[in-house]
This record gives structure tokens, sequence and C-alpha cells, in this order.
């Protein structure tokens, strides 16, 4: 029998996904959970002194619920270029984000060059 190519793919990621979130016991239950009422106080606002990090994750995770499993607020979120959110985060958050499958990069924020010929 055979398989047709454009499951193949959906499904491949389908099963990542699932690995990848079985993968966490340290993610609490209510990670998928939109959050509601007033941030605990475990999601005060970062101090201004730690650095900006864009964490990109899974396509098909939510990346709110990711920070939130974290206790990050994001200043950002991203869903169409990248999956993914913006935040400032201490130098244990981006070693947990960097530790956990559902994360693909934690990169520092900062300015972009583009240097070549314009398209």
């Amino acid at each position: 029998m055979r398989t047709r190519p454009s499951w193949t793919l959906p499904t491949a990621l389908a099963a990542l996904a699932l690995t990848a979130m079985a993968a966490l016991p340290a993610l609490p239950a209510h990670a998928t959970a939109p959050a509601t009422g007033p941030a605990p106080a475990s999601h005060a606002a970062a101090p201004a002194e730690w650095p900006a990090y864009i964490v990109t994750v899974h396509r098909g995770l939510d990346p709110a619920a990711v920070a939130d499993a974290y206790g990050i607020t994001p200043v950002h979120v991203y869903r169409h270029a990248l999956n993914g959110f913006s935040a400032r985060l201490s130098p244990d958050q981006v070693e947990a984000l960097r530790s956990t499958a559902v994360v693909t990069s934690v990169e520092p924020d900062g300015p972009v060059a583009v240097s070549g010929p314009a398209v």
C-alpha cells in the first residue's frame, strides 16, 4: 500500500509534538489552560536588567502557554513568522528553556542588520 506524501509530514509532526509533550514532566497540567484573573506572584514583571530573549517553540504548541508554564510574562507573543515569544529572562530561565524539548531556540533579542542587495 502506498502512503500519501501529504499525510506523512503532518503525521510525523503530530507524533513529534506528542512525544515532546510527554517528555515534559516539568510542565504543570494547567499550562494549556488559558489564564484567568490576575497573574500569579510568580509572573511578576522581570527586572529591567535581565536581557531580552526571543524564544521559539515547536509549531502546534501555544507559545503563551509555554511561557506561562515557566512563570514567564511575555513582552510579545509571535504566531505567524515564528511560533514563540519575547521576554526578559533570568539566566536560570534561559537554561531551563534551552533544556526542554518544546523549545527550538532561545536567542538574545537585539538589532538586526541586513547586508547585501535588496530583493
